[in-house]
């Protein structure tokens, strides 16, 4: 059996802790992933994993060698996209995580575009509001609408994303119109589950940030699920404008204090400190910067 390949399917028990999920993103079967491993642990001499009935886990032995083959892996890859570098062309897999929403609205289309203009390249897209691990779960690269608050990745800002408080005419016709927002403690208001704004919606008022404290009788993680109450006309939602942005156009939605607004997120293009970015994905950061600048 390659060592490398042996090292490959090793990694990706290691990340999912299981034999059956790692045979699923590798595309083989079960059997063979655990034939891969005990292959692996006998030309080592040594047991990489605890295994239970329900999941696999690393212990001590094999933590240490998953650390040395992510390492070797990525000098490996390293070495083959500096080869297609010297030719002009990118190549390789990507695997990208994005917000659920965005991805569909923005992210979707841009990959398209980029796989058009770059064909040997492959996209392994995961589209999920969860927060991932970028390292331990394998990603090249994962987008994220917020500040980044691990210093051991790199962040790329690729645009910025404004909050838009709207509701639906029907709405502003039966509950009036909110003139000012701390006359949003008087409408029900739909949250957003996320300790940034939650139930605290930002504003600007006479040049000073405040937060004016909401309350509603429907809460999600989903800016989607918000923007669909919205416009059921049954309240009054803080939004990110992607989400809103064709419904404001059609005059489904009426966007409100317009000129409190005080609160945008970054978008951000997160990726593993290495010294030496593959080109695949630097040439893919890059492409979504540009395309991305131009968004709102």
């Amino acid at each position: 059996m390659d060592k490398l390949e042996m090292m490959r399917v090793f990694c990706v028990v290691a990340r999912t802790a299981s034999f059956t999920k790692a045979a699923v993103e590798l595309n083989i079967a079960t059997q063979t992933v655990s034939k891969y491993v005990k292959v692996l642990e006998d030309r080592l001499g040594a047991q990489l994993f605890d295994r239970t009935t329900r999941k696999v886990m690393l212990n001590h032995t094999g933590n240490a060698y998953y650390e040395r083959c992510v390492d070797l892996l990525e000098q490996f890859d390293e070495v083959e996209s500096s080869v297609s570098t010297l030719h002009g062309t990118p190549k390789g897999t990507i695997r990208i995580s994005a917000p659920t929403a965005f991805g569909e609205k923005h992210l979707v289309d841009a990959l398209r575009d980029f796989q058009l203009a770059n064909p040997e390249i492959m996209i392994e897209l995961d589209l999920s509001n969860r927060r991932v691990s970028v390292v331990e779960e394998g990603y090249d690269m994962v987008l994220r609408i917020s500040e980044l608050s691990d210093s051991s990745l790199i962040a790329k800002k690729l645009c910025s994303m404004p909050l838009v408080v709207c509701a639906s005419p029907e709405y502003l016709d039966k509950y009036g119109s909110p003139t000012v927002p701390t006359d949003l403690t008087a409408h029900n208001c739909y949250q957003f589950i996320n300790a940034q704004y939650g139930k605290y919606w930002p504003f600007k008022i006479n040049g000073e940030d405040i937060k004016v404290e909401v309350s509603g009788r429907f809460k999600s993680n989903s800016p989607s699920a918000l923007s669909k109450m919205a416009l059921a006309g049954l309240g009054v939602a803080l939004s990110p404008l992607y989400i809103v942005s064709d419904d404001i156009r059609a005059g489904r939605l009426v966007t409100l204090f317009e000129q409190y607004q005080a609160y945008s997120f970054g978008v951000y293009a997160i990726y593993p400190h290495r010294k030496h970015l593959s080109k695949r994905v630097r040439v893919l950061v890059d492409f979504l910067a540009e395309r991305f600048a131009r968004l709102y």
